[in-house]
């Protein structure tokens, strides 16, 4: 492998490293090691049929050459994307920094506690200006959330509603497209009926248990809904609203006249367009809701001296506690983006997101005026920034296209030959005056430049807002770069990252993120393009969107992709939603179960019941395979009726299970599907894939194995790869002019973030690919080989070792000594390292996966890290250590704790933060003790306003 590639930098081991490790494990070369891990019936007889790698410049060159090929136009198409101004303060310090972008799900609080803040923020600027008392910590996107409205309310439904089998949402006939396309795929499996119409003229009828209404509407007008949702309300319905978060600045809040949940999406709050995505959605709803509402909360606790800290609330709420019983198949969520637009409101402040807001609306109010006098005719009679122009019969939409165009300017074309624009941050009087002039060509009439816009209001009294928001400290405190980036930094030393340490979270696949990978997410010309721009300008977009996928069908051994679902979770549902079109096209519709393995990850069991099937389980054996005689049995059991299994390969169990050609046959004998999960994929890269092995839908976790970060939580990107037969069902979209199976509210869902992946796929090349899969395997199979005598390994596979990930025996550890897997993790933290999964998949262990970018000093010391937490352990046994007052239970110890006067713990302090040298030399100090864990869920404080007295 030449030395200047991409894999030299990624794949943390040498050749020399690799020597020692296999000797460690007991084989005599990597590929001894590879055959007996991988059943050799599943083994790839040729290696991928990919591209040459490049190199690191070679890449940026090429991608370069690609951003060129995107023509940046000015951009009013509006319709759920807009223009805005992300703070330099915020894309240096944030998005562009890997403390931030590569951290994981803040489950562990007391390593969490500055994205904690981050997101707290988010929830409170979101419930300030929606006027709710409750916001989560983002959803997907906006039309996802409006899809998860529509599921919490027909959970809601009061009892006589469910024994009448009320199942009919109305939705106004002025939404966007997109979210009326995402929440008709929802709807219809879970046997919801949506009915559009005008909202103005809609007969309340029994079969109706909610209504969903945008504001401002799809056309830009801004309706006040008041009459109706009393309406609403008094037939026992609730209503839902899609709102533009900036225009609440100026608008009354949903919230003020009664809506039950607000949603939307906060990508106008500093998050760039970027083709259509990532950005934070964010939904709202009252606090009798809290246990229903999808997603993350963040809410306030105490630690164990009663230092006020956050953490995540109501966690038993999700998928992976509740798995079928889940309120939503959620995992994913948009951290890294929710978290910039926190800070968006945080720089800005009231009176700053006033002034934006004031300044859109008033150069609209100018546009409408102007262009008026010009013989057009505005027909919104209310509007915070979109205006809907009617034509003079001597001008055609065609002509301000044209002349729109010559400028460099999109606009949008209504259907019926109205033309629209929709006005955004960036918006001055320059592009006020192109705009203007564009109108006055068309019409052949002269026009006064502007020099300036004075601000102006057209906001009628009944609907202006009235009410203050973000009146707390931290809105009104960091308004200079220099105590916005301070801020920021404050926040970041308080969390444990790759930038500090291995995170050896099983099943997270906690992998470099490469800066070389990184980098061109920054250009203006990915990070600045609409969605729904003319073709040609996003051909730079475009052909890395159709060489990705080329890839991706390479890779997997599949004929199809769809780059629509925007988190692994939407990517299995999305799978799930594909095999049940396919289904109901040959016939077979009525098939209605899931077969899915004990040890699958909760959002499995959860996503297939979104797609609206039942689950049935089938059982592991003793060495945590699945039991062939129970999937046979469950199989022939349910065959007329079985649509598909779930399964993760390698398993959760992080092992290579011998009969998986066999179980696909079992299921086809059947007549149902095989989909797989690609939650373990960096296992398979190179090596083996899905397609070979005879599944015939697979999700990807672009995040996971394809070096996409974290982000804290998010964005993921969840890909599906399908079979010949299930190609025709992939995702289309309604702006595209095919609505079915529509998943998400972009086309090419986050194709922001794209490039990174593009990028890893490209500087790797098949080679580097390969050799990266066989190094995670190396790594888990070195820590198991060096972990095994004092904790155990869980599982192991048919020849005695272990996948690309292992679970590490503590049950045996906690009857013994008392000491539980979460003492453990908790004390890692003393250590400067993040736990690894937490009694997932087998309750009271710990599942660790190494990945292939840590190198083998980072793995010794992970290994002596452990050794020496075993010896704590021991002490504890032996009664060396109190039971009651140890390194273990009472870690982990924070700053405060340690250099306070007292200290009245039976060890030495010196013992509690400095137990060897290495943390000694890279000290990760952290700032809360160990946090309570139900005091925030018996009283839910979801903002910053929140107060436990």
């Amino acid at each position: 492998m030449k030395s200047d590639l991409l894999a030299c930098r990624h794949i943390g081991i040498s050749e020399k490293d690799e020597e020692k490790m296999l000797r460690k494990i007991g084989v005599g070369s990597l590929d001894e090691l590879i055959d007996k891990t991988i059943p050799a019936n599943i083994r790839l007889k040729e290696p991928l049929a990919l591209p040459e790698p490049m190199t690191e410049y070679e890449f940026g060159q090429h991608i370069t050459r690609l951003a060129c090929k995107n023509k940046l136009y000015t951009t009013y198409i509006g319709l759920g994307w807009y223009n805005t101004i992300t703070p330099a303060v915020i894309q240096r310090n944030v998005f562009e920094n890997p403390v931030w972008y590569t951290s994981y799900t803040p489950y562990q609080t007391e390593v969490s506690q500055g994205r904690l803040e981050a997101l707290m923020n988010f929830q409170t600027a979101v419930c300030d200006l929606t006027g709710m008392p409750l916001a989560n910590c983002s959803l997907l996107d906006e039309a996802t959330a409006a899809a998860e409205a529509v599921s919490m309310m027909y959970a809601l439904r009061p009892r006589d509603m469910q024994k009448s089998g009320a199942n009919v949402v109305f939705v106004d006939e002025k939404i966007f497209p997109q979210i009326l396309a995402v929440m008709t795929t929802r709807a219809i499996p879970q046997g919801i009926q949506i009915r559009t119409g005008k909202y103005s003229e809609m007969e309340m009828t029994p079969d109706i248990f909610a209504c969903i209404l945008q504001y401002p509407n799809a056309s830009g007008n801004v309706e006040d809904y008041r009459t109706f949702v009393e309406k609403a309300h008094a037939a026992n319905c609730k209503v839902a609203v899609a709102a533009d978060i900036l225009s609440l600045a100026l608008l009354t809040p949903p919230g003020e006249w009664g809506a039950d949940i607000v949603f939307g999406t906060t990508q106008r709050l500093g998050t760039p367009m970027f083709y259509g995505g990532p950005s934070a959605g964010y939904f709202a709803t009252r606090d009798e809701y809290k246990r229903n509402i999808p997603g993350r909360i963040i809410g306030w606790s105490k630690d164990k001296y009663g230092k006020l800290c956050y953490r995540m609330a109501l966690q038993t709420r999700e998928q992976h506690i509740k798995r079928e019983k889940a309120t939503s198949n959620i995992c994913t969520a948009q951290a890294l983006l929710a978290t910039m637009a926190g800070f968006y409101a945080v720089y800005h402040g009231p009176e700053g997101i006033r002034t934006i807001a004031e300044r859109i609306h008033s150069i609209a109010a100018y546009l409408e005026k102007n262009i008026n006098k010009l013989g057009y005719k505005q027909v919104n009679e209310q509007y915070f920034d979109t205006l809907r122009f009617v034509l003079p019969d001597t001008v055609s939409a065609q002509q301000i296209r044209t002349i729109a165009l010559s400028k460099e300017v999109n606009l949008r074309y209504f259907h019926n030959g109205d033309v629209g624009m929709s006005i955004d941050e960036t918006t001055d009087v320059s592009a006020a005056n192109i705009l203007l002039s564009i109108f006055a060509i068309a019409a052949g009439k002269d026009w006064t430049k502007a020099e300036d816009i004075p601000v102006n209001s057209t906001i009628s009294k009944a609907l202006k807002r009235q009410s203050s928001y973000l009146t707390h400290e931290v809105f009104n405190k960091y308004h200079t770069e220099t105590e916005m980036m301070r801020y920021i930094k404050r926040l970041d030393r308080k969390d444990i990252s790759l930038a500090h340490s291995m995170i050896s979270l099983g099943s997270c696949t906690m992998k470099l993120n490469a800066a070389a990978e990184m980098l061109p997410l920054s250009r203006p010309e990915f990070m600045c393009m609409h969605p729904l721009v003319p073709e040609d300008q996003a051909e730079g977009y475009r052909e890395l969107i159709n060489n990705l996928s080329e890839e991706l069908k390479v890779i997997t051994g599949f004929a199809g992709v769809s780059l629509q679902p925007n988190s692994g979770a939407a990517g299995e549902y999305t799978g799930l939603r594909v095999i049940r079109a396919y289904l109901e096209n040959i016939g077979q519709g009525h098939r209605n179960k899931i077969l899915i393995p004990a040890s699958a990850h909760g959002t499995n069991p959860a996503s297939a019941i979104q797609a609206g099937f039942t689950t049935v389980t089938c059982a592991c054996d003793a060495q945590g395979n699945v039991d062939m005689d129970d999937l046979r049995a469950k199989a022939e059991e349910n065959k007329d009726d079985l649509a598909a299994l779930m399964i993760t390969y390698p398993s959760t169990h992080g092992i290579f299970e011998t009969e998986i050609v066999e179980i696909c046959r079992i299921i086809h004998e059947c007549g149902a599907q095989v989909y797989m999960d690609g939650a373990n994929m960096n296992a398979q890269v190179g090596l083996t894939n899905p397609g070979f092995i005879g599944a015939d839908v697979c999700h990807l976790n672009l995040h996971k194995t394809f070096a996409s970060p974290h982000g804290g939580g998010g964005p993921g990107v969840g890909p599906i790869c399908v079979a010949e037969h299930l190609v025709p069902f992939l995702p289309g979209h309604p702006l595209f002019g095919n609505p079915a199976n529509t998943v998400s509210a972009a086309p090419f869902g986050s194709a922001g973030i794209l490039p990174i992946t593009y990028g890893y796929i490209r500087m790797m090349g098949t080679e580097g690919l390969t050799r990266a899969t066989k190094i995670a395997i190396l790594s888990a199979n070195y820590l198991a080989a060096c972990l095994k005598d004092t904790y155990g390994i869980v599982y192991r596979g048919a020849t005695g070792f272990v996948g690309h990930e292992m679970i590490l025996e503590c049950r045996k550890v906690h009857e013994e000594t008392g000491i539980s897997e979460n003492d453990i993790a908790k004390r890692l933290m003393d250590y400067g390292y993040h736990a690894p999964t937490l009694s997932f998949p087998v309750h009271g262990t710990l599942m660790i996966e190494p990945t292939e970018s840590e190198s083998l000093s980072e793995l010794d010391n992970f290994i002596n890290v452990m050794l020496n937490i075993w010896e704590e352990i021991q002490e504890v046994k032996e009664g060396k250590a109190d039971k009651e007052d140890n390194v273990l239970i009472n870690a982990p110890h924070p700053e405060y704790e340690v250099v306070a006067n007292n200290w009245e713990h039976s060890y030495t302090r010196e013992k509690a933060v400095y137990p060897i040298e290495s943390v000694r030399e890279n000290k990760f100090w952290i700032n809360v003790a160990r946090v309570d864990n139900t005091l925030g869920d018996r009283k839910l404080l979801p903002t910053c306003y929140g107060c436990f007295e």
